[in-house]
């Protein structure tokens, strides 16, 4: 099943931005993460399928992509990204459930764990479509955007209203709040939004790279050579970074730190951070090691 929702299976039309073969093996260990996730939620199954192959969807990400990376030389901003999150999140939240840590549209009654990994896939699969409008404010743009996407697709999975325009409501909050600028109010928003920081692996920032961009965002992605999500002993989710380069601090720091500390998992994830042996001849190792230690990273 997992070929079928390739990116570079499904027909596409106009434009689109070609992603390198490093980025291309993440989307196929990503499609296998999140069926695997879901196999069990048939609710959650059916919403994976229609919204990888809805055609508004794939114009959404490609324009997205367009902007992002052809026009401001950003990192990926697309469908591979956005299945790279949504894997991200879904593991992290089948690893909260291990551990019977309840998410909130859970635990206040809204529906089961079938409709949390619809709520966090769906958030997941759109948090960036708004970035075809304009860069500044795409978490809000991105909301809007999905509205119309949501109230198509949802209705052929719920009947009733209030509940479909309650779980509506869940995605489109995950969504606007993924970015760290705004706080998470639930845990559902807070794991798509360290999902969204999860993916900083060299493969995301090779196409900005190849285009000309030396920005810290992208020259830091491109220290980064895995993220691993992992059960945790202390904590119930452990992620390791693995990077060849310091520089790639920047993004552990500034980018994935800043969306765990302060939010609601904050007491439930271990973040820690190693300099390996990596392609690079040479690099001035400044530190070996950093972890995240209540709100400050420390060196090791």
């Amino acid at each position: 099943m997992n070929q079928e929702f390739k990116s570079k299976n499904l027909k596409n039309i106009g434009i689109e931005v070609e992603i390198p073969e490093s980025y291309d093996f993440l989307e196929t260990e990503s499609l296998d993460a999140i069926t695997e996730s879901i196999k069990n939620y048939p609710k959650a199954l059916k919403m994976f399928e229609m919204l990888i192959t809805d055609p508004e969807v794939r114009a959404d990400w490609d324009l997205s992509n367009f902007i992002t990376v052809k026009k401001l030389k950003y990192n990926d901003h697309g469908e591979v990204h956005a299945k790279i999150v949504c894997a991200s999140a879904l593991k992290m939240l089948d690893l909260l459930l291990e551990r019977n840590i309840i998410p909130d549209f859970v635990q206040e009654g809204g529906g089961d764990n079938d409709d949390d990994h619809l709520i966090i896939l769906s958030a997941a699969l759109l948090h960036d479509i708004g970035n075809q409008i304009y860069r500044k404010d795409h978490p809000l743009h991105s909301s809007y955007l999905a509205i119309p996407i949501l109230d198509r697709l949802l209705p052929k999975i719920y009947d009733d209203l209030e509940h479909k325009t309650e779980i509506r409501g869940f995605i489109l909050n995950a969504i606007y709040s993924h970015s760290a600028e705004v706080p998470d109010y639930t845990i559902e928003a807070a794991l798509v939004g360290i999902g969204d920081g999860t993916d900083m692996t060299k493969g995301r920032g090779r196409m900005a790279y190849d285009l000309g961009s030396l920005s810290i965002h992208v020259v830091s992605a491109l220290s980064i050579e895995r993220v691993l999500i992992l059960r945790g002993e202390e904590k119930p989710i452990e992620l390791i970074v693995e990077m060849s380069n310091s520089s790639g601090i920047f993004q552990i720091q500034e980018i994935l730190g800043e969306k765990i500390i302060g939010g609601p998992l904050e007491d439930y994830i271990s973040l820690k951070a190693n300099l390996v042996p990596g392609d690079t001849d040479y690099d001035k190792r400044i530190v070996r090691a950093i972890t995240l230690k209540g709100h400050k990273f420390v060196g090791n």
